[in-house]
């Protein structure tokens, strides 16, 4: 078997998401499975390094995970040839700088969204890195959940006919920290320390309806800080200072009208923790993470309004299950798989940081419509170096 070794560095993954997807259920899987196979005779196989700032959390992780190596000195990884890649899971603040600074040293790069606080800075990544000559890409995780594979293939068999809407609902209750502990990490509610619901999700948003509707071409916002003080994971009371909640409204090229709500405010009484409804003219469907329910026309009830009495329609139970026919890996690893391809084979990847600079675009456009309370035009990006 000749194997094309890929040394990454990864630098953020003692959080949350960059410890259970990134490396566990990335990584970690794949190299279990003996590396990504390019043939029955070759594959790729990723040699990880940890990096980050606090070793008590970095040496009993890499230990869990096959005693691989840690360091706390990035600067002397980025300086190791036997590292080609470099991988930020940081907090928002922290990404743009080290990302320069691989890019700098020569190194290809993969990194979670938002790539940066302004489109100014993710665009200069983007820019950096095509000057550099270094291949590079953005987690764009939802693209490969089955719930949203099974929503574009309704999309291409035309499945719709004519689609008219999409519907989205996100999020949950994320405990303030007085009662029981936060679900999430306190910096999220700070703006002066990146947090915000916005420049989370519509970074999300973007590459959805993009990518299943049509380009965005304007976009209108409302955000809000539902709950002013939280506590954070000492027990300490501190101020919100970033928004927990936002109302979004989309219209794209093909004149489709996409609204998305997104909240950490919310208990969920829905099918999961994010839901996607296409209404179209021959049919509808609602995803999920995972599972998708289709109602086509001719098994569309026909309901009359009238309060006065119960009605007689199960709308729930008017929807079909689509089957699994295929098995879904993990969303995260299915695309590190595909980056790797790219790396070592130079195949096509299509979600590099121009894309995030795309999502980066739309949350701070989604900030401006809210400050303005109008819509807001989307311009295309100038990828121009």
């Amino acid at each position: 078997m000749k194997t094309n070794r890929v040394g990454i560095i990864m630098n953020g993954v003692t959080g949350r998401m960059g410890t259970n997807q990134h490396l566990v259920r990335s990584i970690s899987a794949i190299r279990a499975q003996g590396g990504v196979r390019i043939s029955d005779d070759e594959c790729i196989y990723p040699e990880p390094v940890l990096v980050g700032r606090n070793a008590a959390k970095l040496e009993p992780l890499a230990k869990s995970q096959g005693n691989i190596p840690w360091t706390t000195d990035l600067d002397a990884v980025l300086g190791d040839n036997q590292y080609s890649v470099y991988f930020d899971a940081q907090t928002t603040l922290r990404r743009y700088d080290a990302v320069m600074k691989a890019i700098a040293a020569g190194k290809h790069i993969y990194c979670e969204k938002p790539t940066a606080i302004t489109s100014k800075e993710a665009l200069e990544l983007y820019q950096a890195a095509e000057k550099a000559g270094v291949k590079h890409g953005v987690v764009q995780d939802k693209l490969w959940l089955p719930g949203l594979r099974k929503l574009q293939y309704l999309m291409d068999t035309g499945f719709f006919g004519e689609v008219l809407t999409l519907k989205g609902e996100f999020g949950y209750w994320v405990f303030t920290g007085e009662d029981q502990p936060a679900q999430r990490p306190s910096w999220n509610y700070r703006n002066e320390d990146g947090g915000g619901i916005i420049i989370d999700m519509l970074c999300h948003w973007r590459y959805v309806i993009d990518n299943i509707i049509g380009n965005i071409n304007s976009v209108s916002c409302l955000g809000a800080t539902h709950i002013p003080k939280r506590r954070d994971e000492q027990g300490k009371t501190y101020n919100c200072t970033a928004d927990d909640a936002a109302y979004a409204t989309f219209m794209t090229e093909p004149g489709i009208l996409c609204q998305i709500n997104s909240s950490w405010c919310t208990r969920v009484r829905r099918d999961d923790l994010v839901t996607f409804q296409i209404d179209g003219t021959r049919g509808s469907a609602v995803a999920g993470l995972r599972e998708c329910y289709v109602q086509h026309d001719a098994e569309t009830p026909k309901p009359v309004w009238n309060p006065d009495i119960s009605s007689t329609i199960d709308y729930m139970g008017g929807w079909t299950l689509m089957p699994n026919n295929q098995v879904y890996d993990n969303a995260f690893k299915v695309q590190w798989e595909l980056f790797l391809r790219h790396v070592v084979l130079n195949e096509p990847f299509r979600w590099g940081l121009q894309e995030g600079a795309k999502g980066v675009q739309l949350a701070e456009l989604g900030i401006e419509s809210w400050k303005k309370r109008a819509w807001v035009d989307v311009p295309e990006l100038k990828l121009d170096i």
